[in-house]
Formats: C-alpha cells, structure tokens, sequence
C-alpha cells in the first residue's frame, strides 16, 4: 500500500504541476507538453487505483487558478460519559467522524457544525482546533485528491438523532469498543488522539 500510496502522491504532484502550468502559460508547445503531463497523472492514477482513464480525467477538470490540496474537515463530538460520536457511511458501510470536504462560504468551524447538523440531527458549537492533518503522513489507503485533515472539537448544545440519505446509522462509542472505520476518512490512530485532547484539554495542536 505503501508504494501506492507514493505513486499517487507522484502522480498527484504532476497533476498539481501541469494544471497550474496550463492556467500560466499559453504557448502552444508549453500547452501541448502540459496536456501531456496531465494525461500521464491520470495513466498512473488509472493503473493504481483501477479506475477507467476516462474516469479519472473526467474527476480532475482543469483547473482556472493555482492548484492547492482539497480541506476535509471532521468534527470530534464526546457525549457526558465520554464515548466519541461516530457515523456509519453509506459510500463503504464503515464509521467515521462526521465531517466531509470544505465547503466556500462556510468558516472551518461552521463546517464541523453543519456537517453534524446534516448528519445526525445534533447541533453542536465548534469549541476548538485540535489538529491538523496532511494525509499522505498517516496510513490512508491511496485516494483520488491530496488533502489537509481538520479536526475541530464541538460541543453538544441541543437536537436528537434524525435519519439522513447518505448515512446508515449514529452513535457514541468507546475508545474500547470502536466499530469498523471508514480508514480514508479516519484512522484509529487519529480516534484514539482526538480520546488524548478529550483527557487532557491543555494539549497542543497537533499539525503535520
């Protein structure tokens, strides 16, 4: 997985090169050789993950400004007995944090709460940040999008459980008892760090 994860990461960095040079310069040789480029990280990505080439590229649209890595951020919620909330997702019937990619518009902290919001029908007050993530520095299966992790803890201030589409299920768990992880959107490791700030609120941000 190691390898993978690394030839995605090559790949991704290709990727990043040539969508900025495609945006910065308009020659039609510089042009030609970063369509190229582009075409070669989606080859890679394609022969790494198994998904089709047509895939890829129709996932990767060129972009119009400067390529930067995508902001996925996970909101870290403890009821009074101490048990981390948890949400089982529809996409791979495993459990993660709720959280999910950076919305515009929406401050870090207003994201944590709407995803809760969203995805168990609690409402939550983001209370602060705990840590700071680059993905390729923690064992992620290989993905698509290279990404900075965020996790904000909040605080319970009201609501109860609701249904939602894209989630199978809700609750709180024990550091012990943990379900099946979702592993490309959270690791054991990270639960059992967010269990450390919950024991000790005077420790460090930790960042990457």
């Amino acid at each position: 997985m190691e390898k993978e994860k690394e030839l995605l990461r090559i790949a991704q960095r290709i990727r990043a090169l040539s969508q900025t040079g495609l945006v910065y310069n308009k020659d039609e040789y510089s042009v030609e050789r970063y369509e190229e480029l582009l075409a070669l990280s989606h080859e890679i990505t394609s022969l790494v993950t198994g998904h089709a080439f047509a895939d890829i590229k129709a996932c990767f649209r060129v972009a119009d400004d400067y390529v930067t890595p995508k902001v996925d951020i996970r909101a870290v919620v403890f009821n009074e007995t101490g048990e981390i909330l948890l949400v089982r997702e529809k996409a791979d019937g495993c459990w993660s944090l709720p959280g999910g990619w950076a919305d515009v518009g929406f401050t870090p902290g207003e994201v944590a709460e709407k995803e809760v919001k969203e995805e168990t029908g609690l409402i939550v007050k983001a209370k602060r940040l705990l840590a700071v993530m680059d993905k390729k520095y923690h064992a992620h299966p290989p993905a698509l999008h290279y990404a900075y992790k965020i996790f904000i803890l909040c605080e319970i201030t009201d609501g109860n459980f609701t249904t939602t589409f894209d989630i199978l299920d809700k609750g709180f768990f024990s550091q012990e008892a943990l379900p099946p992880l979702s592993e490309e959107r959270v690791l054991e490791s990270q639960i059992d760090l967010m269990f450390e700030y919950r024991n000790n609120l005077e420790k460090d941000v930790y960042f990457d």
